[in-house]
């Protein structure tokens, strides 16, 4: 990596409450869309999590949402077929395909992660709106995420990053704590995620360990930007273990964590990241499993982000495995109480302000978030609960601290050129 520039180009379901190149695709948003009107889904990625997709726009359609998934998309045939047989759809082994198809309206995008901003940039030029899984980007696509930007507010396309999490009312209503002043100037802040495994070695099974390329496994349109390597089994199916195509926690997880603290102090671009951490304790894996970052803000403030993939305890009764932010000012600090599941305020000493509990409207909410796509979409508007600048402004942070564990230096955004030195 070049030190001084950007060269480098689930929780619980309910209740809990490749590109193969960027093609011309020009079609301009959909007009606004009545509420009785049915939406038809395009579904690109049919893995895990692409079936997690596929069970909530099915449910949705049960619900009387007037959605309908009648597209699947996946480079492995057999899973595409599973998909496509399951909700009675058509299938694509090419995205493109599937966005040049005039019954799709928004489409879920579940690939792996170097794969996601190429996928938002041709459905968006595709007039498709768009659910896109975190991370934004793949940790090496700075320069790509920046673009994927600019595309997603070009086109009025609405858009929401699959950082579910920001369905709970919990940190919408901290962030106008924060904004009213009760902490006062915000100076500090933590959060993390710790869990057991990786879903890597152990949670994405081989589904064929005789698989290779060919009509039914498109290897090619699976590297896509990543370096060119010979077919491997592992790599195909167990994505998540490698570099190429995934970064551990820092991209795989923290995204969840991290997204309500940016949203709840307002931050935009870091000023400079630190990370520290490695592999230690899956040698199988090139990706790290303990990773800890602390990032500062030219706001005059740093929020740390710690986590591991070898121990599972979290201090908190909030989130499976997502440490509870902290945020303190300089006036008071703002939590989750764990015993009453309240928003907490907790004054800072010598403050002349009293505790207080605050009591959350409602939680986590997976059928909900994926209902505020359908809402933004149906009302021809791109804001959404987890929208494009909030997508930029996580991500960004997130590869400033992959690029400064791999260097071992510190990284730091220059506003002027909109790029990470290090």
């Amino acid at each position: 990596m070049n030190r001084r520039s950007n060269a480098l180009t689930r929780r619980g379901f309910l209740g809990t409450a490749a590109s193969l190149g960027a093609a011309a695709y020009l079609g301009a948003p959909r007009p606004a869309r009545g509420a009785q009107e049915k939406l038809g889904i395009g579904l690109i990625g049919c893995g895990g999590r692409g079936g997690s997709h596929l069970q909530v726009w099915n449910h949705m359609a049960g619900q009387g949402d007037h959605v309908q998934v009648v597209a699947v998309c996946d480079v492995y045939r057999p899973r595409m077929d599973r998909a496509a047989t399951a909700c009675k759809a058509k299938g694509y082994m090419d995205h493109r395909e599937l966005l040049a198809d005039p019954n799709v309206d928004l489409v879920s995008i579940a690939t792996p992660d170097h794969h996601h901003a190429p996928q938002t940039i041709d459905a968006v030029r595709a007039g498709k709106g768009v659910y896109c899984e975190k991370p934004f980007t793949h940790w090496r696509q700075f320069d790509l995420l920046r673009q994927a930007v600019a595309e997603v507010k070009k086109s009025g396309c609405a858009f929401l990053l699959g950082t579910q999490g920001m369905s709970d009312s919990a940190w919408h209503q901290m962030r106008k704590f924060v904004a009213d002043g009760l902490i006062g100037p915000p100076i500090h802040a933590e959060c993390g995620y710790f869990r057991v495994g990786d879903w890597g070695e152990r949670g994405m099974p081989i589904d064929d360990p005789n698989a290779q390329p060919g009509k039914d496994l498109n290897w090619q349109a699976f590297l896509g930007d990543a370096p060119a390597r010979p077919f491997d089994v592992s790599r195909f199916f167990r994505w998540r273990m490698y570099e190429d195509y995934a970064g551990g926690p820092v991209t795989d997880l923290f995204p969840h964590s991290f997204t309500p603290v940016c949203h709840i102090l307002g931050v935009t671009l870091p000023s400079m990241v630190v990370a520290t951490g490695g592999k230690f304790r899956y040698e199988e894996r090139e990706v790290p499993d303990t990773f800890n970052m602390l990032i500062d803000y030219p706001e005059r403030l740093t929020v740390a982000v710690l986590g591991t993939q070898g121990n599972d305890y979290v201090d908190a009764a909030r989130g499976a495995g997502g440490r509870i932010p902290v945020v303190r000012g300089w006036d008071g600090t703002l939590t989750i109480d764990r015993k009453t599941n309240r928003i907490e305020f907790i004054p800072a000493q010598g403050s002349n302000k009293q505790r207080q509990y605050f009591d959350i409207k409602h939680g986590e909410d997976m059928v909900g978030y994926f209902r505020n796509l359908v809402a933004a979409h149906r009302q021809g508007r791109q804001e959404t609960l987890s929208p494009i600048d909030l997508a930029y402004h996580v991500q960004a942070a997130m590869i400033m601290g992959m690029w400064a564990f791999r260097e071992q230096t510190a990284a730091r955004f220059d506003p002027a050129a909109q790029k990470i030195i290090l």
